[in-house]
């Protein structure tokens, strides 16, 4: 059999490379031949259409809308998340063959319906997640560039910098906000021009979150309207939770207007004028006179609870943060973590997410320790991959510590929860706090309290460590009892 498949994470750094590999690997060995597209984030390198047309069957391991899917109609197809496929890829690979052979792909021809923004088996829930999860994917390198630009500038310029740039008061003294950007890097220099664009691609979060879960939903048309409803719900205060609601209600009602059929002329017109026209104002009315101050009022009041969280709640918060970061590693329930961290960044609360980061880095660090500890508790792969999650743990990529999830999920989910939990308490406790949204070590400069953010970080991967050792002791203990006892009836 010819298979093609696409690979995408929301995040396109880990995932989307260890799903592509394992499909292939997977294809190999059952002795099919197969051409992958990963769409991660340093971009696709397109599949030739050569091998889409010849191709009998289609794969999407993706946690996000897969780009371009039209390429594909009329192909027996094959979707899950690209854990199903690190997971198990011979059985997405096999299932991939089976529908082949029911159905026998053929060349896409004229009047075949491309295929829909999700898979159509997908239920209500799965549908939802690769909705929002393409939003996240979408924003993901605005909060990156931005947070880490306006971290820079505080680095450099002090922590007045913002007042500096955008004006107000900072220990007794009153800046007034510079008027024109191209003045800033004169008055404020270039800490000040670091702290403008950092800002600048922080305030595009929502919106673009917005326009792109829109954009899972409905495709490209519903990337206006959901920009747009992000954009009010910046305007009105309403924060992620308005961009969420904006995206959600603008896929919705671009969906409904393309039921609307209207005759082969007029296809264009709706296309390029009617759906953005009539979605932008419908989801701009909404947000503005409907939903949006509600959703704003949540929103403060979620912010006032962060800032009034300390001692015990707060420990208590990193800990469930830090739990959840070890949960998925790298998945939904990962992300969500991520995105509080984030958006609590956004809002002025600098320790949440330094206790996010310290839980994210805690799982393949925890693991690549234990490797090395006990190494015949692992097998060569494992041990192998335990090299690379030192790296990838340094550096906050949390799916470093998939290959050891995959083989033995029972035994290391646990533990990453509970060293993610350790890490994320601790922190919580020091009160370490961070400036930027992502980097790992490499961004220590940028911590305050670094030394109670390392301590975090020891300690959550000490307690991974321990975790994970303690129950595989346990589990090999338990096969040696099974053993003895097949001896001895024997």
């Amino acid at each position: 059999m010819k298979l093609v498949a696409v690979t995408s994470c929301p995040t396109g750094i880990a995932h989307t490379y260890m799903a592509a590999e394992a499909l292939e690997q997977a294809a190999r060995d059952a002795g099919h031949e197969i051409h992958v597209e990963t769409q991660g984030a340093a971009g696709a390198e397109a599949l030739n259409p050569v091998d889409i047309a010849e191709a009998d069957a289609v794969i999407f391991a993706a946690d996000v809308d897969v780009r371009d899917k039209d390429r594909f109609a009329g192909k027996p197809l094959v979707s899950a998340g690209v854990k199903r496929a690190i997971n198990n890829a011979a059985a997405m690979v096999a299932e991939a063959v089976e529908k082949a052979q029911a159905a026998p792909a053929a060349k896409p021809e004229a009047g075949v319906a491309p295929m829909t923004a999700a898979a159509p088996h997908l239920g209500p829930g799965a549908k939802l997640r690769l909705w929002l999860m393409t939003g996240v994917s979408y924003m993901l390198p605005f909060v990156a560039a931005g947070g880490i630009l306006i971290a820079l500038a505080f680095l450099i310029g002090g922590a007045e910098i913002n007042q500096v740039v955008y004006g107000g008061e900072f220990e007794g003294v009153t800046y007034e906000a510079i008027a024109n950007p191209t003045d800033i890097l004169s008055q404020a220099g270039f800490a000040g021009v670091l702290m403008y664009l950092g800002a600048t691609a922080f305030s595009m979060l929502v919106p673009i979150l917005a326009g792109y879960i829109a954009f899972g939903m409905a495709d490209r048309m519903g990337i206006a309207p959901g920009v747009v409803g992000g954009l009010v719900a910046v305007a009105i205060g309403a924060g992620f939770l308005g961009g969420l609601v904006a995206g959600l209600l603008a896929g919705a009602v671009v969906m409904a207007l393309k039921l609307i059929k209207p005759g082969q002329a007029l296809q264009g017109i709706m296309r390029i004028v009617v759906i953005p026209l009539v979605g932008v104002f419908v989801v701009g009315f909404i947000m503005l006179v409907v939903v949006g101050q509600p959703i704003a009022a949540a929103q403060e009041g979620l912010t006032d609870w962060l800032a009034g969280l300390s001692g015990a709640n707060a420990i208590l918060l990193g800990l469930l943060l830090g739990a959840m970061m070890g949960f998925d590693l790298g998945g939904p329930v990962n992300k969500v973590a991520y995105l509080f961290g984030v958006g609590a960044l956004a809002s002025g609360d600098l320790t949440i997410m330094a206790a996010v980061m310290a839980a994210g880095m805690v799982p393949p660090l925890g693991l690549a320790l234990a490797s090395v500890l006990r190494p015949k508790m692992f097998t060569p792969g494992e041990r192998q991959a335990g090299k690379a999650a030192w790296l990838l743990g340094a550096s906050f990529i949390t799916e470093g510590a998939i290959p050891f999830a995959a083989a033995d999920p029972l035994r290391v989910i646990p533990s990453t929860m509970i060293g993610g939990a350790v890490a994320g308490a601790v922190s919580m406790a020091f009160e370490a706090t961070l400036r930027a949204p992502h980097g790992g070590i490499w961004v220590i400069g940028l911590i305050g309290n670094w030394g109670g953010f390392l301590v975090a970080l020891l300690a959550g991967t000490v307690a991974t460590c321990l975790a994970v050792l303690a129950l595989k002791t346990v589990a090999r203990s338990e096969t040696a009892a099974e053993a003895d006892e097949h001896v001895l009836a024997i």
